[in-house]
């Protein structure tokens, strides 16, 4: 697992490291930005955008006066030495260079090398010319430490870099995104690569994140010795390694009966395909026994339908009792996709949460039985795993999805707190928390997902994992898989978007497989 730190994290991390290990924040600097030279100079061989001695195609290097500015400096002094063309910007008033960034300042003018100053008024006027030959464009405006809205001016420079056709690069975090939720304040740069130092900051991990950040690259900054201890680290990003950990090889003995018994009690008329999609993402994932429950009218449909799948008619003027006895055996319920919001699914969902000792995952109209209510889910008798979009988390938490989105984290945290159960608030960048836990975030996903039905498969696959994990880590395998099939597909096929839920289903076992690959 990958440690992620929140900016006060980060910054006590800067100053351990020069107080316990006498290392300068001038010699952090010049580890960061040479350690980010480096990356970049693989980064354009792997695109193609090779040094231009000549000046043709340049580096184009955007610094603000803080030490996020400092490592850009930095960037810039490595990458002439690398051979690549390099042209560098300061944004802003020359007098307000910290100190470190000031001394990287002298110490690249002083190698002969020009550095232009502007301030942010005219910035785009300015830096329209070169942003024209630029080949590669690095964002060193703002670090971590930016938390106020933008002027006007700056939202405007961001948005002149983000028109470029060049290469973009943002040293530690996109200028722009707050570094705690990933807050867009006001507008922020849109990177290829984000080149973060030490480990990924929480909001980079964020839906608006993703959008931002590209792809995440963590620089070390030459400090020996471990991160922070985990109850000081914010959250932990998932690994491949940490999936095949948890999962490991199924038993040579394994068999149908041993394996255990997956219930679905979902689908309605209108919304049949929702159980469907549950059990067979259920199945790929090793469920050995499914069987679907439904009132009348649903089972009838489950019935002309079902191949490896089992059906339970439910009684609809005895709905508690033909409950019971169809779970009666029972290791795990998925409950909620498509079922709908009458009375009866509304009793259907109250007595499995009431009675059922077992693991139980509470998805889609099952969650929405609960709106504004998240603190009764804390009664169930089983154990539950929350498994909300954010229009779901902000029905459960009386909000709505843009507050949820403006900082997911803390309304996963608000989540657990009210329920006392482990909650997945899916998304590009899902994350998984529980009671008294560091939260898990996803590193597996893909556009392909995005189709009707996804949600339904994931509900099905965790319901399957359920079996043989703890909640917790089951939740955590179980998005880390329906990533990854969404990944091997878009890798396969070369297309970022046309995937069925049904393929994302059968795509999980090839996914396993690509654990031990």
């Amino acid at each position: 697992m990958i440690p992620v730190l929140s900016r006060e994290q980060m910054r006590a991390f800067d100053a351990d490291a020069s107080g316990r290990g006498q290392v300068s924040s001038l010699v952090l600097m010049e580890n960061a930005g040479r350690g980010a030279a480096l990356l970049l100079e693989h980064l354009c061989g792997q695109a193609g955008r090779r040094s231009h001695s000549d000046g043709s195609r340049s580096t184009l290097v955007i610094c603000g006066t803080g030490n996020n500015g400092g490592d850009g400096l930095v960037l810039a002094r490595h990458a002439l030495l690398l051979g690549r063309s390099v042209r560098v910007w300061v944004v802003g008033d020359e007098q307000k260079f910290t100190a470190p960034a000031r001394m990287q300042f002298e110490a690249l003018r002083a190698s002969g090398t020009e550095v232009s100053l502007c301030v942010p008024e005219s910035a785009c006027a300015v830096l329209g010319g070169d942003l024209g030959s630029a080949e590669v464009v690095v964002d060193a405006l703002f670090g971590i430490g930016l938390d106020r809205q933008l002027s006007p001016d700056f939202v405007a420079i961001l948005a002149l870099l983000n028109q470029a056709s060049a290469l973009r690069i943002a040293l530690d975090i996109p200028s722009g995104l707050d570094a705690d939720t990933g807050r867009v304040l006001g507008g922020a740069f849109r990177a290829n690569h984000t080149l973060t130092f030490v480990a990924p900051k929480l909001g980079l991990l964020t839906t608006t994140g993703a959008l931002h950040a590209g792809q995440i690259h963590v620089v070390p900054i030459g400090v020996p010795g471990p991160l922070p201890e985990s109850g000081n680290v914010q959250a932990r990003w998932l690994e491949c390694s940490d999936i095949s950990r948890w999962l490991g090889p199924r038993s040579i003995t394994a068999h149908k009966g041993s394996v255990g018994r997956v219930a679905i009690v979902a689908g309605s008329p209108g919304k049949i395909g929702a159980a469907f999609l549950s059990a067979r993402g259920a199945l790929r994932a090793g469920a050995a026994l499914v069987t679907l429950m439904g009132l009348p009218e649903t089972t009838q449909i489950f019935a002309q339908r079902v191949t490896e799948e089992m059906t339970a008619t439910l009684n609809p003027r005895d709905p508690e009792g033909s409950l019971r006895e169809a779970l009666t055996g029972m290791d795990v319920v998925v409950v909620g996709p498509g079922l709908g919001l009458g009375t009866t699914e509304k009793t259907l969902v109250r007595t499995i949460l009431a009675e059922f000792p077992g693991n139980i995952v509470v998805d889609a109209d099952a969650l929405t039985h609960f709106s504004g209510r998240a603190d009764e889910l804390r009664a169930a008798r089983g154990k539950l795993v929350l498994t909300p979009h954010p229009g779901e988390m902000a029905r459960l938490l009386g909000t709505d999805a843009a507050t949820i989105e403006s900082d997911r984290f803390s309304a996963v945290a608000r989540a657990v707190e009210l329920t006392g159960h482990v909650v997945l608030l899916k998304g590009p960048r899902t994350i998984i928390g529980a009671p008294g836990q560091v939260p898990y975030i996803n590193s597996s996903g893909s556009p392909v997902l995005a189709t009707g039905g996804s949600g339904d498969v994931l509900s099905g696959v965790l319901g399957a994992l359920l079996l043989s994990l703890p909640p917790f880590e089951a939740a955590a395998c179980a998005a880390f898989l329906h990533g990854q099939s969404g990944q091997l597909w878009s890798k396969s096929t070369g297309a970022d978007r046309g995937m069925l839920a049904r393929e994302i289903a059968d795509g999980i076992p090839r996914a396993l497989a690509s654990l031990s690959a």
